[in-house]
């Protein structure tokens, strides 16, 4: 067995390198360095979460995400699951940034917490998990029930 004490990094491929510095920027990633010898660039947040731009993507899905988007289903990382200290607050920096939510908010169970989908500019899925607050004033929660 090989014991993994927590994730490292995540590596996210993009097709336009600002956009992508841009966008992760509103979520508090800064940009630390770029590799020398790669198209990835290296960011951390203040929790010191790390993500790597990898800026290579070429531009030709048509806005769809192949591992989301496609009705039939290839095998990859469907997703990244960040944890927020609001999901309220989270939501409405959403929507001040225009930033559209494709799911949520909704519960997956009842372990009281509450999350929220969205894609970035490349249609990369991340997922804002919370514990569940009061969002009567933001449409409320949905419970999620599972597709047959």
């Amino acid at each position: 067995m090989i014991e993994i004490n927590s994730i490292d990094h995540i590596g996210i491929r993009v097709a336009d390198k600002d956009r992508a510095i841009a966008f992760y920027n509103l979520f508090g990633f800064k940009l630390e360095r770029a590799a020398d010898n790669d198209n990835v660039i290296v960011m951390k947040n203040n929790n010191n979460v790390e993500i790597n731009i990898i800026f290579n993507a070429n531009n030709t899905n048509k806005n769809n995400n192949i591992l989301m988007d496609e009705t039939y289903k290839y095998p990859g990382f469907t997703h990244i699951a960040f944890r927020v200290d609001s999901i309220k607050s989270a939501i409405e920096k959403l929507n001040k940034n225009d930033i559209k939510i494709t799911q949520g908010p909704v519960a997956f169970g009842e372990d009281g917490h509450v999350s929220v989908f969205l894609r970035d500019p490349d249609r990369n899925t991340l997922e804002l998990r919370g514990r569940a607050e009061d969002l009567s004033s933001l449409g409320g929660i949905e419970k999620y029930e599972p597709l047959n």
